[in-house]
Formats: C-alpha cells, structure tokens, sequence
C-alpha cells in the first residue's frame, strides 16, 4: 500500500487548489481541519473520494479519520514532502 510522497503531495495539492484551500503549508502537523487546512465535512468526503480513485484505498475510511497532513502520508507509508 505504500504511495511515493511525491504522488500523494501531487495529489492533495491538486485538491487544495481547486477547493481553494491554502497550499502554502503542507508540513506534516499542519491540522486538516479548522485550525490549519479548515476542510469542511463535505471536502474531507470528497478528499477521501479523490484519494481512493487514486490510490485504491483512503485513510478516512480506516475507522478513525486523519487529524493532520502527517496521518495521510502515514497512511501510505509516506513522509511529507519537505519534512
């Protein structure tokens, strides 16, 4: 299952961008929610949706849901880009 950060960061940018969410700072603790990202329950859903078509499975359907860009990358057995 393991995804090149590369790909992953190709990806959850792409996403940010059309969401016009904030890009600048993908750091692994930056928080996907209110306080970093600020991803709505809908975006996270469609987040999940993109990151499945991609990569054949997503770290929001896993039973506990990732706080931080960190847990998406450790999903995949990944380290963020630049950390």
């Amino acid at each position: 299952m393991s995804q090149p950060a590369s790909e992953i960061d190709r990806v959850l940018r792409a996403f940010l961008v059309r969401a016009k969410k904030p890009v600048d700072d993908l750091r692994g603790g930056t928080d996907l929610y209110s306080e970093g990202v600020g991803l709505d329950s809908l975006e996270a859903a469609e987040l999940s949706a993109i990151l499945e078509d991609e990569f054949g499975t997503d770290p929001f359907s896993g039973g506990e849901l990732p706080q931080t860009i960190a847990d998406i990358y450790a999903f995949y057995g990944a380290t963020p880009v630049g950390t």
